[in-house]
């Protein structure tokens, strides 16, 4: 706390406005909830918003006296005193709206203002936390609010790489970077940004800068796509938790999809990549494949196969064991050939691909996760990303 309160104090110094957002200590968020589990086995949702926040509305105190010992003005603010209301969804509320003039008096006031993440009060005055990782996306919304010039993420990491350091030796830190490419990295495994966060930046522009809590190097801007080169490929990212499940031998005929979807966002189970083919066993059906998070695996396994004896008994067979690895750049846009260029290199390493989902930036390939690093590193070395920045990148 003492390392955070001299950075902040010498931001100030060089003649800015602070605003620092918290979160809880470490380990503080689970313990909390460890709590509520020894009591009850289901604890009531408004309560445990009542009780996590806690951990952030310390963590403000703490900073705040921190910031007073070592000679500069500070003062702590909770969600609800600056007015963060949110939509009432308990555990996992959205903002709705930020009154920034608390704020501004408190910093025009020559103060520090030390808020706590994570947090926000309904229009019924109770208490919301905005789930996981919440404080990011807290920082990022009051620096829209109040029209902050930047908003710096301080994090364990000295920004965003072009892939994981630790499966690639080769990774390099990535100056900057668009908004949408940092959204498709988030959502595919990369765990630099919240993704709410990069949403709320994207929406309002705000500037993200991801830095090091450990040391005052730049880090990685997160911003919009003017003035960026847009290089083929920016990152490689790769999620281990989906699971697959094949369907065989669904008749082919209008209607008997849209039910098994239908049936799977009936009890809320997200479905990320499907391929639908003809079976081999017979002209008058169809093998449907799809992924579901690993976490929603045994309640998908409930469902579907009550859906498929109603649909004509097709068998069904589960692989947890699966990675998706992609690749993400804006050069996608105006480059040909890049998905053919990605089949080629995984071929090359034996790797057979099981599912492909793309968009207009990304290409994602479904895998066996044995084959996770060789993966990642044959990407990152096929599209250029071992090479320094000055160095030719691989169209």
């Amino acid at each position: 706390m003492a390392n955070v309160a001299e950075r902040a104090i010498r931001t100030a110094a060089e003649g800015n406005q602070v605003v620092m957002i918290v979160s809880a200590m470490a380990g503080e968020t689970n313990r909390l909830l460890g709590l509520a589990s020894d009591i009850t086995d289901v604890p009531d949702a408004r309560e445990l918003d009542v009780l996590a926040s806690t951990g952030e509305q310390v963590s403000a105190a703490l900073v705040a006296l921190t910031l007073q010992k070592l000679g500069h003005p500070a003062q702590s603010l909770l969600g609800s005193q600056i007015r963060i209301r949110t939509d009432g969804a308990f555990t996992k509320a959205r903002i709705l709206e930020i009154e920034g003039s608390k704020l501004l008096d408190t910093v025009n006031g020559g103060k520090i203002a030390v808020v706590a993440g994570f947090q926000g009060i309904d229009d019924h005055g109770n208490i919301n936390t905005l789930g996981r990782g919440g404080s990011d996306t807290t920082a990022v919304a009051i620096a829209a609010a109040i029209r902050a010039d930047v908003c710096e993420i301080y994090t364990d990491v000295d920004g965003v790489y072009t892939t994981d350091p630790n499966i690639c030796p080769k990774a390099k830190k990535i100056e900057r970077i668009s908004f949408e490419e940092m959204l498709e990295l988030a959502s595919l495994g990369a765990k630099v940004l919240q993704i709410r966060s990069v949403e709320v930046g994207m929406k309002y522009g705000v500037p993200i800068h991801v830095r090091s809590s450990f040391s005052d190097r730049p880090g990685t801007i997160v911003t919009g796509e003017e003035g960026l080169e847009k290089v083929v490929v920016t990152g490689i990212a790769y999620d281990k938790s989906e699971a697959k499940v094949q369907m065989i031998n669904v008749p082919d005929r209008p209607g008997v999809v849209a039910s098994v979807f239908g049936m799977l966002a009936e009890k809320n189970v997200s479905v990320d990549m499907i391929i639908q083919s003809p079976s081999r066993e017979s002209g008058s059906t169809t093998d449907v494949t799809f992924t579901v998070p690993k976490a929603d695996l045994a309640r998908t396994k409930e469902n579907i196969e009550e859906c498929a004896r109603s649909i004509g008994g097709a068998a069904i067979e589960y692989d947890p064991d699966i990675v998706k690895v992609s690749i993400v750049g804006l050069g996608m846009r105006s480059h040909a050939g890049v998905a053919s260029r990605m089949f080629q290199i995984l071929a090359a390493e034996g790797i057979n691909i099981q599912a492909i989902s793309t968009s207009e930036i990304k290409v994602s390939c479904l895998m066996a996760s044995k084959y996770t690093e060789l993966a990642v590193r044959a990407l990152h070395t096929g599209f250029g990303l071992d090479k320094e920045p000055s160095e030719e990148t691989i169209g």
